[in-house]
């Protein structure tokens, strides 16, 4: 890349360490499968909690998740040259409303999507090191909690070994470079779909085992009784997963043909994960049923049971199941070392956070910034729980898709004549800001009381100022850049990488 000038005036990019634009519209996409997946994480929680209201619930939150989609898709091809997908184009959309705004809501975003993301990456390995326990039947070994009974849950010291060796595992194709990555993310990505789709039509094969009926009515379990506070409680926790399938724009930046590649990638990603995540607890409910029918909520457990429902007790059925949960959590433990580190990357380049995160290794990808999030995965990954982690992590990842949404919308009002490869419909702006300050109030009244309806224990709504508290470390890492800035004398990017 070139030096970028911003509106106001500033040179706030001299890029010295372009990312290799490597790939095409199939390495975004089967990234960005990794967002599509964590159906699996989310699908026996909500059917448990929620019963059939869960499928309107991830109709109406799926559906604001492709349109979503959609909205980037126009950004990405306008803006080829910047990578870190949705929150690296919050720095741009929100130019037309001064400076200040750009760079604290570019920043915010970043930082907030930041932590919605590389959480994935411990959550998943805390999973996936406890399947594969089970499946090769190793011993659990000592348990500790390091953090005791204030945040998380004890760990066995296996599924702590196992779980450091799938983040360390999955962080060398990171490093050499979204070439590599996409390649192991193709593997990946087909050795899970698959199996998910087997998974969505296989009880057709056993008409006598699917009943529809139970989704009648798309009511409450038995003993659950509705109300708004319940439902916006879920909504927030829905939003960490369903909405994920934006992951994709993180490596349009570093696509051959951005203009291109970014309605193909971001189009196909949000239609097929609209079909996965309706279709997954659709059928669950149908083979299963809903509430108390359901033996257990994790992933395993849950498909486990289905597969028990239309088969019986199978040994093929249960490795099956087993390595396909595995491998799909494989997936988004890689993207989620990977994406949202591109993200810290520009907006490192844009003279908003430290230069450091803005530093690439020979192969030309954002090295300081996913050895951060390896480190930050590493000491998540002690606390041995993933639904706390999804409390405090979606104040940031849910804070960032609202302002990703009404950043589109002041961008597509204040900037009517800007160049755009890719134009959605007019309709879509005035939606896009509802949507968005609809999730912004998710953000808000949602994620305080979603402690109290998801964890079933309000002592834990301090999950909610932790993730607040997480978003505001933002504030000083601005203030060490702008400090960095003070004494180079300049707010562009260091000319020397090595200096970085």
């Amino acid at each position: 890349m070139s030096d970028e000038t911003s509106l106001f005036g500033t040179a706030l990019v001299t890029n010295t360490g372009e990312l290799a634009k490597d790939t095409n519209w199939w390495g975004a996409f089967v990234i960005g499968l990794s967002g599509t997946i964590l159906v699996i994480g989310l699908v026996g929680f909500a059917v448990q909690a929620l019963g059939g209201f869960s499928i309107p619930l991830f109709v109406v939150i799926t559906a604001m998740g492709v349109l979503l989609c959609f909205c980037l898709a126009e950004l990405a091809a306008a803006m080829p040259d910047r990578t870190g997908g949705l929150p690296s184009y919050a720095f741009e959309t929100f130019k037309p409303l001064g400076p200040k705004a750009a760079i604290h809501l570019g920043g915010l975003s970043t930082w907030g999507y930041w932590l919605g993301w590389f959480t994935v990456a411990p959550i998943n390995s805390i999973i996936a090191a406890s399947y594969i326990r089970i499946l090769f039947s190793l011993p659990a070994g000592r348990t500790f909690d390091p953090f005791g009974a204030t945040f998380g849950l004890p760990l066995s010291s296996t599924d702590f070994i196992v779980g450091l060796s799938i983040l360390v595992v999955m962080f060398v194709p990171c490093f050499f470079g979204v070439r590599l990555g996409a390649r192991f993310a193709t593997i990946l990505g087909v050795a899970s779909v698959i199996p998910l789709l087997i998974l969505v039509f296989i009880p057709f094969v056993k008409p006598s085992k699917l009943d529809f009926g139970r989704l009648a009515g798309f009511g409450f379990p038995d003993g659950v009784h509705g109300s708004f506070k319940l439902i916006i409680a879920w909504v927030f926790i829905f939003t960490w997963s369903v909405l994920a399938m934006e992951a994709a724009a993180c490596y349009i930046g570093e696509c051959r043909d951005p203009a291109r590649d970014a309605k193909i990638a971001m189009t196909a990603e949000g239609l097929f994960g609209f079909f996965i995540y309706v279709t997954v607890p659709l059928m669950v409910i149908a083979v299963l049923g809903t509430g108390a029918a359901l033996v257990g909520i994790d992933a395993k457990t849950v498909f486990d049971q289905y597969i028990q429902t239309l088969f019986g007790t199978n040994a093929f059925w249960k490795w099956f199941v087993g390595l396909a949960i595995v491998i799909a959590l494989l997936l988004s433990v890689l993207n989620a070392l990977m994406g949202c580190a591109r993200g810290l990357y520009q907006n490192s380049h844009d003279g908003i956070l430290p230069r450091w995160f803005g530093h690439t290794n020979r192969h030309r990808t954002p090295g300081n910034a996913m050895y951060f999030n390896l480190a930050c995965s590493i000491m998540l990954l002690l606390s041995g729980t993933p639904l706390e982690i999804y409390i405090f992590s979606n104040m940031g990842y849910l804070f960032a898709m609202a302002l990703s949404l009404i950043g589109y919308w002041v961008y597509s009002v204040k900037r009517p004549d800007a160049n755009r490869p890719v134009r959605m419909p007019k309709w879509m702006t005035p939606v896009a800001l509802v949507i968005g300050v609809f999730f912004v109030f998710c953000w808000l009244y949602g994620g305080f009381y979603s402690a109290d309806f998801v964890l079933g224990d309000k002592s834990k709504r301090y999950l909610f100022w932790l993730g607040l508290g997480v978003l505001a470390v933002y504030f000083p890492l601005y203030a060490w850049r702008k400090a960095d800035d003070r004494r180079r004398g300049t707010t562009a990017y260091a000319t020397n990488p090595a200096t970085a």
